[in-house]
């Protein structure tokens, strides 16, 4: 729909209210309720919106080391832009309009440190190069019999899962919780978020959706309204679900993988596949994926931004921990899948469930142009069998600390994202560290407190 439907759309249907929601460098959706005279009187202009939302953390902690936003700007309104092209209807809320927004002029980047005008940016870079984008990201995460008051209550230490056991692919354990596994299948595709499918993954009360692929910006938007809208629809059932990429050391983490291919401007040819070459892989697929790993060890903390990410990336849990390639190989950081023409595609593996959609995808991207633009050759072996026990491939950072240091003293993320941006991100990777040091934890008293 265009402004003059939606307006129509509107006052047709008799709304008084609509919602609109944007992500944060984070990814935690930040938004609002707004009267609809409020939202009309906006929809060229935008909405005055406190910046304060670029300057604080996912725990509303004020960052002391940020120039675009601070106490030194007096945490100015900026404007707010819906994008009516988003609009959908959450079904678990009667019907309210819904509306995803950023900071972006149609001239370009309004703030610094909006990932969706990032992630904008990057898909216009691609459309420039005469590419159009099928992206997707999937996700796991863990469901617990738990409310927001009573994981407070016990301090978040032994949550309940939701069913016992380790239940992979298991179509007996969903039935446990039916009507939660169907509300969420259906009243996803009914707020446009259409899953390819759902099952139960390997862990007590885990789940992993793939998201029907699309264009790279819609998909990233699909991706950062499944994580919410997955959360709502559990608290409906009295359920807690969580993206955390690692809650517990013995089980496995929750990934945020994602899958991409180019393809000619009007999707009609797969451009990564040529049944011509051995393994099915075009030149370009070559490149971009040459780009991707490249690029990766200084673009990490996109995909892995927390403290917990990297506890996710450890060898034998089903996540990478090199700079490497392999065919139909879940071991390896990318995997190529090729069985056809329509199917071939690269999985980025390193993206925890824990990423925000809009920075791991511009990511993903901007490191795949990357190599088609310099045309770098796949210098990197093909891993077969295990990429673990390599010793000869370079290693994934270790932790959230040594990630940003290489992101931040890197001259080519700085020329994929702009100065501002990584400047303003590494400080708030950097926070994030900071806070956590300050930490005394659980596993230091049990260590430390008697017998040092």
């Amino acid at each position: 729909m265009d402004n003059k439907e939606i307006v129509s759309y509107l006052k047709e249907k008799g709304v008084d209210k609509v919602k609109f929601a944007f992500a944060d460098i984070d990814g935690v959706l930040r938004g609002k309720i707004i009267n609809v005279k409020k939202f009309l009187a906006g929809l060229e202009s935008g909405y005055g919106f406190c910046d304060v939302v670029f300057g604080w953390d996912s725990g509303d902690e004020l960052y002391d080391e940020v120039n675009a936003t601070g106490w030194h700007t007096g945490f100015p309104d900026q404007l707010c832009r819906i994008d009516v092209s988003t609009f959908r209807t959450i079904p678990w809320e009667n019907n309210t309009p819904f509306f995803i927004a950023d900071f972006s002029k149609d001239s370009g980047r309004d703030h610094v440190a909006c990932p969706r005008s990032l992630l904008k940016k990057i898909a216009d870079d691609c459309k420039a190069l005469g590419y159009h984008t099928e992206f997707a990201q999937e996700f796991e995460w863990f469901n617990f019999n738990e409310t927001p008051a009573s994981i407070h209550a016990k301090s978040f230490v032994n949550p309940e899962p939701l069913t016992p056991g380790m239940f992979g692919y298991s179509i007996l354990r969903p039935s446990l919780n039916s009507n939660f596994n169907n509300d969420l299948f259906d009243s996803l595709k009914k707020f446009d978020v259409e899953l390819e499918g759902l099952h139960t993954e390997t862990g007590p009360g885990v789940f992993e959706a793939a998201i029907l692929h699309d264009e790279v910006l819609k998909a990233a938007d699909k991706a950062i309204l499944l994580k919410t809208a997955v959360k709502e629809i559990a608290y409906k059932h009295g359920i807690m679900a969580s993206f955390m990429a690692k809650w517990n050391e013995r089980l496995p983490g929750c990934s945020g993988h994602i899958h991409q291919s180019l393809w000619t401007e009007g999707g009609e040819h797969n451009l990564f596949y040529d049944a011509k070459d051995e393994q099915g892989m075009s030149q370009l697929m070559r490149h971009y994926l040459a780009g991707q790993l490249y690029c990766l060890p200084f673009v990490m903390p996109m995909y892995a931004p927390t403290i917990n990410s990297y506890k996710r990336l450890v060898e034998g849990a089903w996540a990478p921990t090199t700079v490497t390639w392999g065919i139909e190989n879940r071991t390896t950081a990318v995997r190529v899948i090729n069985t056809s023409e329509k199917y071939t595609r690269l999985e980025m593996r390193v993206p925890g469930s824990d990423s925000n959609p809009y920075l791991a995808i511009a990511a993903s991207l901007a490191s795949g142009l990357y190599g088609i633009k310099h045309k770098l050759a796949l210098n990197i072996p093909l891993s077969v069998g295990s990429a673990y026990s390599n010793a000869k491939t370079t290693r994934l950072s270790s932790n959230l600390y040594e990630a940003t240091l290489k992101m931040r003293s890197s001259t080519l993320a700085n020329e994929l994202f702009g100065k501002e941006f990584i400047e303003h991100f590494c400080a708030s990777r950097m926070w994030e560290w900071k806070q956590f040091s300050k930490q005394v934890t659980d596993w230091e008293l049990k260590r430390y407190f008697e017998i040092i």
